[in-house]
């Protein structure tokens, strides 16, 4: 629908697209270059790449740069560019051990197995704004560190996981396997309503947007009825090799290496037989370097299969998070409801109307 209203009609429209590019393009900055926004702007690479569904650090920076810096708008462009590409192979299962961890840290425990590994963290600065001088900064900056390689040859990159922290002692973990759940649901071909599996659940929000799921998250574990303590068993953040088979010998093959951040979670659980008296665990996942989003996601985890009927999150969590449908229900706000107002005003009309002869 375009803006029949508005002087010009069409050539209005173009010359509105004309100013936005100018906007993106001009300028009297110098041309941002794609390799200083993967290599400056990294956690908002990731966050987009998380969002979309897609790991590709070089056409998140360009996303980025078409945006202008809107996220949410980033991560819909890369979203949409994914939805044209083909589908070559499936990836197979890999066990978290095989997860290469550069941080790893275990709240729950004060000496876990393999120790605490702190990594590049910012968790214990102070929020204090940087106004040292450009150039200054420029003359004191640490020298730039080799960039991760996310293609690795399975030949030279052989797995160093580290196993995942040890969990409750025996019979305190409540179980959460599911046997009707044995493949990942996925949420691309297949649409998610309330009652799908826990897979479709976790891919969901994977893909949300990390400060709607950050927000949704923190409303509800501040209810009374969630006042249990929450305790992270552990936060990892690392490469996890991706695997597939190969297409002639069947045997699988590491082709990849993406980087993710994994949390586990649990919440003392106090409801009745059979998991009472018992953990609840909860699991979050994601693309990228964002450790809120796994904690959030690991959270949701758990509060959902604890109480999916009473207050429906399950709903929530499936319609409510998703980034491109957030924006695109706003943008749909900004197009033309002349129609919709006047019908509105003529309704109020008449009802405020003292006999019906007067709306007239």
């Amino acid at each position: 629908m375009g803006y029949s209203g508005v002087r010009g009609g069409q050539e209005a429209i173009a010359a509105a697209e004309r100013l936005a590019r100018r906007d993106r393009l001009g300028g009297a900055s110098r041309w941002l270059e794609l390799e200083q926004i993967t290599g400056r702007l990294g956690l908002a690479v990731d966050r987009v790449m998380g969002e979309a569904g897609l790991w590709a650090p070089e056409l998140a920076a360009r996303a980025i740069r078409q945006s202008r810096g809107d996220l949410l708008e980033a991560a819909q462009l890369l979203r949409a560019h994914r939805s044209t590409l083909p589908r070559l192979a499936y990836s197979s299962p890999v066990p978290a051990a095989a997860l290469r961890p550069v941080r790893r840290i275990a709240p729950a425990y004060r000496n876990p197995p393999g120790g605490q590994v702190l990594g590049a963290t910012d968790d214990y600065t102070p929020r204090i704004l940087d106004l040292t001088d450009e150039d200054t900064a420029r003359t004191t900056a640490p020298p730039p560190r080799r960039p991760a390689t996310t293609g690795v040859p399975a030949t030279t990159a052989p797995d160093r996981g580290v196993p995942p922290v040890g969990r409750p002692p025996a019979g305190l973990l409540a179980d959460r396997r599911d046997p009707t759940d044995p493949e990942p649901f996925d949420i691309t071909r297949a649409p998610s309503r309330p009652g799908v599996p826990r897979s479709a659940r976790l891919t969901a929000m994977a893909r949300a947007e990390t400060g709607s799921l950050t927000h949704l998250w923190y409303l509800v574990t501040q209810t009374p009825r969630n006042a249990q303590p929450e305790i992270p068993l552990e936060l990892r953040r690392g490469h996890l090799p991706l695997r597939i088979e190969h297409p002639f010998t069947g045997s699988p093959v590491t082709i990849a290496g993406v980087r993710v951040s994994e949390a586990r979670t649990v919440r003392t659980d106090v409801r009745p037989h059979p998991d009472g008296s018992r953990f609840d665990i909860g699991y979050g996942l994601c693309l990228g370097d964002n450790e809120a989003k796994a904690l959030a996601m690991a959270g949701l985890d758990l509060l959902v299969h604890r109480d999916k009927t009473t207050n429906r999150l399950e709903q929530r969590v499936l319609t409510a998070l998703d980034g491109p449908e957030l924006a695109g229900y706003l943008e749909h706000l900004k197009l033309p409801h002349y129609v919709d107002f006047r019908s509105i005003v003529d309704r109020l009309r008449a009802l405020q109307a003292p006999n019906p002869e007067e709306s007239l």
